[in-house]
């Protein structure tokens, strides 16, 4: 059987019209003939949602009983056997009651899929598991009902169901999205105009990241290669030379021009390894590309060219920044340099080619100005030369006339390239001319001249000569690519150690210079920084310069007094005090230098988060105690002044009992507003520290039945079992039955009507332990740590539950007193709140 189409309405928040646009799809398909039925559709009570069902098969909910509540999920059997050509599904992220075929829905809609049947379904970018842990820094509510990203890409369609911000608030202003009593806490909290935009952008740039996956997928799948301009990518080739950072600031400039546009940076190496740039300005270079929004990327190519464009097709570019030729007017005669080159081939790429300063200065390799040899194997060629070629002329000399011409020169070539081998390429090319003229003065008849008679023999020596000089330099470029490999064998070592250090999360600073220090065998490594503004001396003066983190004895404390000093930038230098580091080993000493700079700048960030926590915590406090408390204010003195102008009222002769109820009405209002009126006072007395407690011994037993008392009406659903025997505690009496009355409370707000709250206590150790146990729904360990955070309720599934100080004050108050309050679960359910006392010691 053909499996069935996925389709899938994605949108930024609850409210944006998902399910009014499924339905809105349902409608129209039937128009068309097709048949359409409604699995599951949750209106949440708006009428405008609800009008839409009107007309449509709907199919009856399965029910089950879990916990004595009764739930309507989703029939999965129901629709199959209804076998309909599409079934409308809300909610694809919606986990199933316990007992259900599926724990998830989209396993449902799976099994569905599988029959054959299209399935047109909605989902919340904030039910996406990937961006679940964004949602929960933007939001700071954690969802807990999630599908995996995988479930939604897989969906045939998906459509953005978008709404601006200011257009979902108004609609939640009007009561189109929820009740209005929960309106106010709504707009106050996670419907912020801040939590929409950002709620937004994640869901614009996951359905962009699926658009791209599609025409990536399409462009291959038709096996095209030209570039189409869906999206603006800047893709800047870098060489590793310090026109880098030019080429990425005019990329991004140019990236900048259109919004959206993605920066990419490519550094091209060749296969071999060894025409690399240079480490450190790459590093630097990375940095300063990722600083910029951009990425940085490395690929093998020995046609540069080609590989460029290559790249830059893979990742549809739109065009391509190249740096101007570095090579001399002699060089480019010879070659059209590849800028040139690139632009030739690039097609519908727009090549830009920026100058800079380095341009036709040349392409500088500071080691390949030295030889590739050491200079005691040098002079060994140098002395080969000079003593070998007379010692082998006088040992052929008295063979002149048993061995021919060929032969000799032969062996004077033999000579010439183990010359090359020993000494390098000069030694061996002065060999070689020295060879030529032995040869025709000892062995080229007319002996002892200069003169050669046979044009042959002319021709032999010129070709020995030849191909002397180019055995020694290929010998020599051996020679050279020799130590080349090693030296980068060497440096890839070193990098390799700095790039496990990053991994491995060694990010301090002074990690990272003692690493540096051992590499080169340092006697010290500091990361200095200057303090005011440069000036021409300042490179000597002490008081210029701050010590950022050193590693190793005698830090320096100026760049002068280094023995190798790294500029990173205008106010950052990394000295180096122990030897003289060559060229080479300079470059890799750039590299960790970039790398110090980049630790330096996470840790700085870091403390600077770290300061601002505090105040983003007391802005989200302040932020979340002024939409509660309006709330819980207003709803309290509402009922009271309502009940008052009620009994005030001369327009209605009230019964005594109505007058009762409207006193009561009054009375509790007013006592609930005075709860919350103290909550708050203790919550701040608390925080300043400013709580006045008096302990002295207690005994539980008498405690627990005043705190029932204080209940009220709810002491009838709290059941007290005390144990006479149980030892003092030492505590506030005023204190413990506070908390234990929000405890109780609280239980029973959230137990089973036909349940009783049970309050024990037992003796363990040097502590009691006093339990309030429920039945309630219970709360997931991983939520135990946050339901003690202030104005915090588990869901915030309405508005009705209070300010949420309950729990955060009953645990500073039993802390105030020297005991704890941790919660754990009900063997069969519920929740269980333990508060431990300390004995009286005294007792």
């Amino acid at each position: 059987m053909k499996r069935g189409r996925l389709r899938v309405y994605l949108g930024a928040a609850p409210g944006v019209g998902k399910t009014y646009a499924m339905l809105g799809e349902g409608r129209r398909a039937c128009e068309r003939g097709r048949d359409v039925v409604v699995g599951f559709v949750e209106t949440h009570g708006r009428s405008r949602t609800a009008a839409l069902l009107e007309g449509l098969e709907v199919i009856p909910r399965k029910t089950l009983v879990y916990r004595g509540a009764t739930f309507a999920e989703l029939d999965v059997d129901a629709v199959i056997a209804r076998a309909p050509k599409a079934a409308l599904i809300d909610e694809l992220a919606h986990t199933n009651v316990p007992g259900s075929k599926n724990v998830k829905r989209w396993q449902d809609i799976d099994d569905i899929l599988d029959a054959g049947i299209d399935v047109i379904s909605t989902v919340n970018i904030q039910h996406l598991e990937s961006v679940n842990d964004v949602v929960r820094e933007i939001t700071g509510i954690p969802q807990r009902e999630t599908v995996p990203d995988e479930v939604v890409r897989r969906a045939d369609q998906i459509e953005l169901v978008d709404m601006s911000p200011e257009a979902l608030r108004r609609r939640l202003a009007h009561g189109n999205v929820y009740a209005p009593e929960k309106v106010d806490a709504a707009l106050s909290n996670y419907f912020r105009v801040g939590n929409l935009t950002a709620l937004r952008e994640l869901a614009l740039l996951w359905v962009a990241g699926k658009v791209d996956e599609q025409l990536d997928r399409y462009r291959a799948d038709h096996g095209i290669d030209s570039t189409w301009e869906a999206r603006e990518r800047v893709v800047v080739a870098l060489t590793g030379g310090p026109e880098g950072d030019t080429l990425v600031r005019r990329a991004a400039r140019v990236a900048a021009r259109t919004k959206g546009a993605d920066l990419l940076a490519v550094h091209v190496t060749s296969a071999d390894g060894l025409d690399g740039g240079d480490p450190a300005n790459l590093a630097r270079q990375r940095a300063l590309v990722e600083s910029m929004g951009g990425t940085y990327h490395q690929v093998v190519g020995d046609d540069i060219p080609r590989a460029l464009l290559d790249f830059a097709g893979g990742v549809n570019a739109t065009q391509l920044v190249l740096g101007a030729s570095r090579r001399g007017r002699f060089a480019q005669m010879f070659s059209r340099g590849v800028g040139v080159e690139t632009t030739a081939l690039s097609g519908s790429i727009d090549v830009h080619l920026v100058t800079h300063e380095e341009a036709k200065k040349g392409r500088r390799h500071p080691e390949r100005s030295r030889a590739a040899l050491t200079r005691k194997r040098r002079l060994a060629g140098w002395v080969v030369a000079v003593a070998g070629l007379p010692l082998l002329t006088a040992a052929l000399a008295p063979l002149r006339g048993v061995l021919s011409l060929p032969t000799e020169i032969l062996l004077f070539l033999s000579l010439v390239i183990g010359i090359a081998l020993i000494g390098g390429t000069w030694p061996a090319i002065t060999a070689a001319v020295g060879g030529f003229l032995l040869l025709n003065r000892f062995f080229t008849p007319p002996l002892y001249t200069w003169t050669i008679e046979d044009p042959e023999n002319l021709l032999a020596l010129v070709v020995f000569v030849l191909m002397a000089t180019a055995v020694s330099a290929i010998v020599d470029l051996a020679a050279r690519r020799s130590r080349e490999m090693a030296r980068a064998r060497a440096d890839a070592a070193t990098l390799s150690t700095l790039a496990g250090h990053v991994l491995r999360g060694e990010a301090a600073l002074s990690s990272l210079l003692g690493r540096l220090r051992e590499t080169f065998a340092l006697d010290s490594v500091t990361l200095l920084e200057r303090v005011g503004e440069p000036t021409l001396d300042d490179q000597f003066e002490g008081d210029a310069w701050r010590i950022i983190a050193t590693s190793g004895s005698a830090p320096c404390t100026t760049p002068a007094a280094a023995d190798t000093d790294v500029t990173i930038s205008d106010r950052l230098v990394l000295a180096a005090r122990g030897r003289l580091l060559d060229a080479s080993d300079r470059r890799v000493l750039e590299a960790f230098a970039a790398e110090a700079a980049v630790a330096l700048r996470q840790e700085r960030l870091q403390r600077e988060a770290e300061q601002a926590k505090p105040l983003a915590e007391a802005d989200r406090m302040r932020t979340a105690l002024l939409a509660a408390v309006s709330h819980d204010l207003r709803t309290p003195l509402s009922a009271a002044k309502a009940a008052v102008e009620s009994l005030r009222s001369h327009d209605v002769d009230w019964s005594a009992e109505d007058r009762e109820e409207l006193l009561a009405t009054a009375d509790e209002s007013l006592a609930r507003l005075d709860r919350l009126v103290e909550n708050l006072l203790d919550m701040s007395r608390l925080q300043a520290g400013a709580l006045g407690i008096s302990l002295q011994p207690l005994a539980p037993e008498e405690v627990v039945p005043h705190a029932i008392d204080d209940l009220g009406p709810l002491r009838d659903r709290v059941e007290g079992d005390i144990p006479a025997d149980l030892p003092e505690i030492l505590a506030d009496p005023a204190l413990l039955e506070r908390v234990l009355v929000n405890l109780m409370s609280n239980a029973v707000r959230y137990s089973p009507p036909a349940q009783q709250v049970l309050v024990t206590a037992s003796w363990h150790d040097d502590q009691v332990e006093i339990r309030v146990i429920d039945r309630g729904p219970g709360i997931p360990p991983e939520a135990y740590e946050r339901v003690f955070l202030p104005f915090q309720r588990l869901g915030d599934r309405d508005n009705g539950t209070g300010v949420g100080l309950g729990l955060a004050l009953s645990r500073g108050l039993t802390e105030a007193m020297g005991g704890a309050l941790v919660p754990e679960e009900t063997p069969g359910g519920g929740l269980t709140m333990i508060i431990r006392m300390p004995i009286n010691s005294g007792r």
